[in-house]
């Protein structure tokens, strides 16, 4: 039926948007602990542009969007109640009950953060970013191909995929701790001969 598939579009087209705002916001996050550690007037000034944009984002995109995934997607379910006897759409109603509650939670760290109480670091931020990528290739996994069978390897792909994204995050951590490491024979070996 024509009329459903535009509802499924405006559904997709929210959903990505409230996907883009999930994934932006905690990179704003990150960026605001990391200001925290500058000095003045370097700190105050990226503090207070960082919390400008995450409000902005929070209120503009992430939420509207959410509530308007919502909307069509029930609004699809009206539609088509049959979907609710198919275990890929129950399993797919648990996700996206899941990804409720990460908004919910990156909601009250953005919160947190507009109140200047800093209580996640930057390398946990980082971890808590790559969540919504894992509910994002779950959800799709199980729209697009709509797995009625084959669960166990769905399930252990999607357990390699998370190892192998918070492998590569605690890779990235390892590296760029290393990078900041500098020694200070390095720094002196580095710096340019002074003329005598």
């Amino acid at each position: 039926m024509e009329y459903y598939r535009y509802v499924m579009s405006m559904h997709i087209i929210f959903m990505v948007c409230w996907f883009a705002a999930l994934f932006y916001m905690p990179r704003l996050l990150i960026y605001h602990v990391e200001a925290t550690l500058k000095p003045e007037p370097d700190k105050s000034i990226l503090s207070d542009q960082l919390k400008i944009m995450q409000r902005r984002l929070w209120n503009a995109i992430s939420w509207p969007s959410m509530i308007l995934t919502f909307i069509f997607g029930t609004w699809m379910l009206v539609l088509n109640w049959g979907l609710l006897i198919q275990p890929w759409f129950i399993l797919k109603l648990v996700f996206v009950f899941l990804l409720s509650l990460y908004h919910l939670q990156t909601h009250f760290i953005f919160k947190k953060q507009q109140r200047d109480e800093i209580k996640w670091n930057s390398f946990t931020l980082r971890m808590w970013n790559e969540v919504a990528t894992i509910f994002l290739f779950a959800i799709i996994f199980l729209v697009v191909p709509k797995p009625n069978s084959g669960w166990v390897w769905a399930a252990l792909g999607l357990v390699l995929f998370i190892l192998a994204i918070f492998s590569a995050v605690a890779i990235y951590k390892a590296n760029r701790e290393k990078k900041e490491e500098v020694s200070p024979i390095e720094k002196d070996s580095t710096s340019p001969p002074t003329l005598p």
